[in-house]
């Protein structure tokens, strides 16, 4: 029997009785047995008398979230769903995972095997029921709440972590953490050093790694897992390894199967997946990029708690939130973002519940978008199509869904390819329309989703790169968005002589650097995704200027570790210590 849904009860038809869905904090529903029947054991003849059932056996609950009528066998029921925080000393209902319910549908009261089929598309909703809209799921705590101490767990924590000079640097350059500042300069004599005033870690990325090193600490004995890659940088991700932290898929989405293998796509099953073997006693952690609906409503069914470590970035639920309001507005929603990253399939996966949307990569991409836009001729419309496979929603409507589009964008690109590309397509719909057509792109300042972080230190990078240099050096991991969007800009100040590195090693010699590619144009795109060896500076040993910095998932440790690579090119006689350089910074302050 196929149920019929309706999100709006209070405009529905008549219901026949009133259904309360109590969910535990680890997304397990409370159910109750008789004569070997599961049955659901909130329910009466109005919203008043379902309440009171869940109260005689619920200590604690959040308030009833409102959410859908269903046709079922005993009639047309509207369905509530809470948190239930507390069961009395006497209750008794049990929570049971949704997976152990479907897997034992022949002893489910044919209500509540309706209900469940119904309740498949709002799963990614459950763990956050006593959240209202305005709120965000992890907030950035204060400096003062920060646990500093997981920095320093141990030596290997240390030398990741600390950086004498990188801590001088901030407490010097640093006026305001949202305003870049005039950058530092570390002479060491035989080489000079140009710091920008922001470099490194944002505030997303502590709160996720703060909150990975936690749980591991709290919870010995259980198993830990984070959702994918806590960060694109390798060497924070391997420390977490080591401490038994484990991750359930890739950066791409595919599955470990148990021996921490990579599942390809479409053999899933040939191998046993570190997925299928989850319990409501494990815990996973979304990491700060986010995660699909999909993701979410997997973990679930499993009975996972979701929400208690939930670690998305507050300024990742920003892009968010603006794209759930343009819904709202009638806009389709443009992602400027790599469909492959995994904050940009999380906001496409969020922003498809309130509205049309589709994923552009650049500025070329929108080019070809806008002449879809412009144009008239079916054929040129049909083109959407091919262009966009796979990156657009399900039922896209050239002709409706392209009337009027408003711009977010992943948080790690660099602001001015989102501003380009909201002024191309004003262009665009002015061309089309008029200069009335400006009026049909949003994603001004008035709800701007670039994130601060981002900005600041490509702001900072910028007036570093107005400095006299020798070469640049920018350092983070290979499949770091915003590492990538910091090399563009100094590729642009010094072409033959910035380099994209992952850490000292990547410094071969005076003669030669490492230097990673960046796939820029996607996976399967014409170049990138490589390394190459470069010349750095064979046979000079004049003094240089060098700057350096270090993407949003770059620890302190490694840019100090980089300017000790570097010192080491020198003879030590040519150089000044570490501790000269530091006087001098205090003496600045």
């Amino acid at each position: 029997m196929s149920a019929t849904a309706h999100t709006s009860p209070a405009t529905s038809p008549a219901v026949a009785g009133q259904v309360v869905l109590a969910f535990d904090t680890n997304n397990r529903l409370a159910v109750v047995e008789a004569g070997g029947r599961v049955d659901l054991p909130f329910r009466g003849p109005d919203r008043g008398a379902a309440l009171a059932a869940v109260d005689r056996q619920v200590v604690r609950r959040s308030p009833p979230a409102e959410h859908f009528t269903v046709e079922t066998p005993a009639g047309r029921l509207a369905v509530d769903l809470v948190q239930a925080y507390e069961l009395a000393p006497t209750a008794s209902v049990r929570f049971a995972t949704l997976d152990s319910l479907e897997a034992s549908a022949p002893t489910l009261d044919p209500d509540l095997r309706t209900i469940l089929r119904t309740l498949e598309p709002r799963l990614h909703q459950i763990p956050y029921l006593h959240l209202d809209a305005s709120d965000f799921i992890y907030k950035f705590r204060p400096e003062k709440e920060r646990n500093t101490g997981i920095y320093a767990l141990d030596a290997t924590a240390t030398a990741l972590y600390q950086s004498k000079l990188c801590a001088a640097i901030k407490a010097l350059a640093r006026a305001q953490e949202r305003t870049a500042g005039q950058p530092v300069s570390l002479d060491f004599g035989a080489v000079e050093y140009v710091i920008p005033s922001h470099f490194g870690f944002c505030l997303g990325v502590k709160n996720a790694i703060e909150r990975a090193y936690e749980t591991l600490a709290a919870n010995p004995g259980r198993r830990v897992f984070m959702l994918s890659e806590l960060i694109h940088n390798p060497f924070v991700n391997e420390d977490l390894l080591r401490r038994g932290l484990r991750y359930l898929q890739t950066d791409k989405g595919l599955p470990y199967d148990t021996e921490g293998v990579p599942v390809p796509s479409g053999t899933a099953g040939a191998r046993p997946l570190l997925w299928d073997t989850l319990t409501p006693a494990d815990i996973v952690i979304i990491p700060a990029f986010g995660a699909t609906d999909e993701d979410k409503a997997r973990l679930v069914r499993k009975g996972i708690a979701v929400c208690s470590y939930d670690a998305t970035c507050m300024l990742v639920e920003k892009v968010w939130k603006a794209a759930r309001a343009y819904g709202r507005e009638g806009y389709t929603v443009v992602i400027h973002g790599k469909a492959e990253h995994e904050e940009t399939k999380a906001t496409f996966s969020n922003t498809r519940r309130y509205a049309p949307a589709v994923i552009v990569r650049n500025l070329d991409e929108v080019r070809q978008l806008g002449e879809i836009i412009a144009s008239d001729d079916p054929r040129v419309r049909a083109r959407f199509f091919d262009l966009f496979a796979n990156k657009h929603t399900p039922g896209f409507d050239v002709d409706r869904h392209l009337e009027r589009v408003a711009v977010v964008n992943q948080t790690t690109l660099l602001m001015n390819e989102t501003l380009e590309i909201v002024e191309h397509l004003k262009s665009v719909y002015v061309a089309r329309h008029g200069p009335e057509g400006a009026a049909r792109v949003g994603g001004g300042a008035r709800r701007d989703t670039l994130c601060y972080a981002t900005q600041v230190n490509q702001d900072a990078l910028t007036r570093a790169l107005a400095e006299p240099l020798d070469a640049a050096f920018v350092i983070g991991g290979k499949n770091s968005s915003n590492t990538y969007q910091l090399y563009r800009l100094c590729e642009q100040r010094l072409p033959d002589r910035a380099f994209f590195i992952q850490n000292e090693a990547s410094i071969r010699s005076r003669d030669e650097v490492e230097h990673y590619v960046f796939p820029a144009h996607g996976p399967g795109g014409s170049h990138g995704g490589h390394l190459e060896v470069h010349p750095l500076w064979p046979g000079d040993f004049a003094k240089k200027r060098v700057l350096i910095t270090g993407g949003a998932s770059c620890p302190d440790g490694l840019i100090q570790q980089v300017i000790a690579r570097i010192n080491s090119l020198w003879p030590a006689e040519a150089l000044r210590s570490v501790d000269a350089v530091l006087a001098d910074l205090g003496a600045r302050d």
